[in-house]
């Protein structure tokens, strides 16, 4: 496959054939993907703990990582540098990081510390005995990593566009955290999370708070921002003068970053999820939730999480079950309404 396989004019262009969402072979290459940036942690989930294992990105590139927190905040290997051991199960408040296998210890940066009964071996400790560091990023108090970046982001225009929220200023809320099994190919969950199409037909608790005639999508490099508008008087956001929505009434942003990142951001706070990929016919979704003003969590676009998810996971699976068809490979986008699912085809086919 490649990038041509997405007509760059969506209004000629045909899906993805079903052979993305069901080929093994495609899905392993797919996978490829999920080395650039990736979301680690909120600021605050390092307030509580100044250690803490990154195991979604395990699950997603098969590389152990830690973020840690001392002077500066850093990620790096999970793996002791003597023979190998897992060095952090558990969110943990330590001085250092010692392996439970042998004692070697390392400081929260990674450097090598101590190793009992090494007295006698030349040339340690170098380099090598530190733990290895990877790219670290923060925006908006939330940490990303990578092992290759292969996709960037605009950063700074969606500072510009959604700094005003202040998400540093967020608390971590466990009680919003969730992790869903679905039985669903993870491309399926990302294809209905890009458009507002199906919100009136799967949604219609959501509906009532959206405006559906005034959604509105917009496509950057490496992802896509989608719009919500309120519905009569339902709660909004509040702008500072100047800002370049400060005249519209809007309910929610729902951030995508490829592949598989998902930040949606209300008037009371922010819901990450993060898609893995388990297989061709599995994935799961983890929720995080940072909490701004809980006062207003039971009002509005994001009032519902848990029952939107309901909605769309049962929708997800229906599709997962059907496009395995022999009488369906290929679709047509809506020009108004898919103009996000059409531009993450088009990223994807290049890997």
């Amino acid at each position: 496959m490649s990038e041509n396989l997405i007509d760059a004019d969506i209004r000629i262009a045909q899906t993805l054939p079903s052979s993305y969402y069901n080929d093994p072979s495609t899905f392993r290459r797919v996978l490829s993907s999920f080395t650039g940036w990736q979301f680690a942690a909120h600021t605050s989930e390092l307030e509580s703990h100044n250690v803490i294992p990154l195991d979604h990105i395990e699950l997603l590139t098969k590389e152990s990582l830690i973020i840690s927190r001392s002077e500066t905040t850093q990620c790096m290997s999970n793996v002791c540098t003597h023979r190998g051991m897992r060095l952090v199960d558990k969110k943990c408040n330590e001085k250092m990081i010692r392996c439970s296998y042998h004692g070697r210890s390392f400081d929260l940066e990674g450097k090598f510390c101590h190793m009992p009964e090494f007295e006698d071996a030349i040339d340690f400790p170098s380099d090598a005995d530190n733990l290895q560091n990877t790219p670290i990023k923060e925006w908006l108090g939330m940490y990303f990593t990578a092992q290759k970046v292969s996709v960037d982001f605009p950063w700074e225009m969606l500072e510009n566009r959604l700094g005003f929220l202040n998400p540093e200023t967020f608390t971590h809320d466990p009680s919003r955290d969730r992790d869903f099994s679905i039985e669903a190919n993870w491309m399926l969950y990302v294809d209905n999370y890009l458009e507002g199409f199906h919100i009136p037909y799967v949604h219609p608790e959501l509906n009532q708070a959206l405006d559906y005639s005034n959604y509105t999508t917009e496509i950057f490099p490496g992802g896509v921002l989608q719009i919500g508008k309120a519905e009569g008087n339902d709660v909004k956001f509040e702008y500072p003068s100047g800002h370049q929505d400060e005249n519209e009434n809007i309910a929610a942003y729902y951030l995508w970053l490829f592949p598989n990142m998902m930040f949606n951001f209300y008037p009371w706070g922010l819901s990450v999820n993060i898609v893995i990929p388990v297989s061709t016919t599995q994935c799961r979704v983890l929720y995080r939730g940072y909490v701004y003003d809980k006062d207003i969590a039971d009002k509005g676009a994001g009032s519902q999480l848990d029952l939107v998810e309901e909605q769309d996971q049962s929708i997800i699976e229906s599709v997962q079950r059907s496009i395995q068809s022999s009488a369906y490979d290929r679709g047509r986008y809506s020009p108004t309404m898919e103009r996000g699912v059409h531009h993450f085809h088009q990223i994807i086919t290049q890997f």
